[in-house]
């Protein structure tokens, strides 16, 4: 093993190659600079995005890998992980295409899984940006310890996906992304994590600008989302020993998922 993080950034078509470039750049500006950037382009792609990708597979710091068909999220990130074992490397960076990392987002995040060898994935504090790359107001702190995190995820996930940062070996232990989750494969990979013994942790530094598109909330709807999302929170609960009140706000949530447009916007402000 050794200390190149290796940066799991998937792509596909409907991505604003702007934003893309924003991302990447957030990324290859960071103090720690011993990375390697994996781009993961989940499918074709054309135009201006397709341009950007052309032009940085030039740089010695990125591998763009291309797969010919779209496979969805799960997929391409299980792939990006086989890619970063070849590598040898022990740690890894999530990043979605459209977020921005703090500039010294990396070094923090890898000096504190060296002075913390038992955790196996960190996080932070994420503050919202909009389209204009404005904050909007909102920052979500997520809890610092393992034990608060369990206890977090009786309601939320306990950590911000993209402004994650792993040892491999949680990769090892949680057996990677399930493949067949289109959504929500984040989630799952909480929970298989806290099955299989990974300990978590966050820092109350923020470490990441969160996008967030006007079409956010409109993504999050749906009957058959949300009954899945139901019945997977009523399965973890009960594998996790979590009390009533987490079944309660599982229901409370499959209401918000169904809820129109307007008003789980509101609701999401205000949780």
């Amino acid at each position: 093993m050794n200390n190149i993080i290796s940066v799991l950034l998937p792509v596909y078509k409907k991505d604003n190659p702007i934003f893309f470039e924003e991302s990447l750049a957030s990324i290859l500006g960071q103090t720690y600079q011993d990375i390697k950037v994996l781009v993961g382009v989940d499918g074709p792609v054309d135009g201006e995005l397709s341009e950007k990708l052309k032009q940085i597979e030039s740089d010695a710091r990125v591998e763009v890998i291309r797969f010919k068909e779209n496979r969805g999220l799960a997929c391409v990130l299980n792939d990006l992980v086989a890619r970063s074992r070849e590598l040898g490397v022990e740690y890894l960076a999530r990043m979605d295409a459209d977020d921005i990392s703090m500039p010294d987002r990396f070094e923090k995040q890898m000096k504190y899984l060296e002075a913390h060898p038992d955790i196996d994935v960190t996080g932070g504090k994420i503050e919202e940006i909009d389209q204009n790359g404005d904050k909007n107001g909102k920052a979500v702190q997520y809890p610092l310890t393992h034990e608060d995190c369990r206890k977090f995820f009786r309601y939320r996930d306990p950590l911000a996906h993209p402004a994650t940062f792993f040892r491999m070996r949680y990769f090892d232990k949680a057996k990677g992304y399930r493949p067949e989750y289109r959504k929500n494969q984040d989630t799952m990979l909480w929970f298989d994590g806290f099955m299989n013994g990974c300990v978590f942790g966050n820092l109350p530094d923020t470490v990441l600008n969160f996008r967030v598109a006007p079409d956010f909330y409109s993504r999050r709807n749906g009957w058959q989302r949300a009954k899945q999302m139901l019945t997977d929170r009523m399965k973890m609960n009960k594998a996790l020993g979590y009390d009533l009140s987490a079944n309660i706000f599982a229901f409370a949530m499959f209401c918000m998922t169904i809820s129109p447009t307007w008003l789980k916007k509101f609701l999401y402000r205000i949780r």
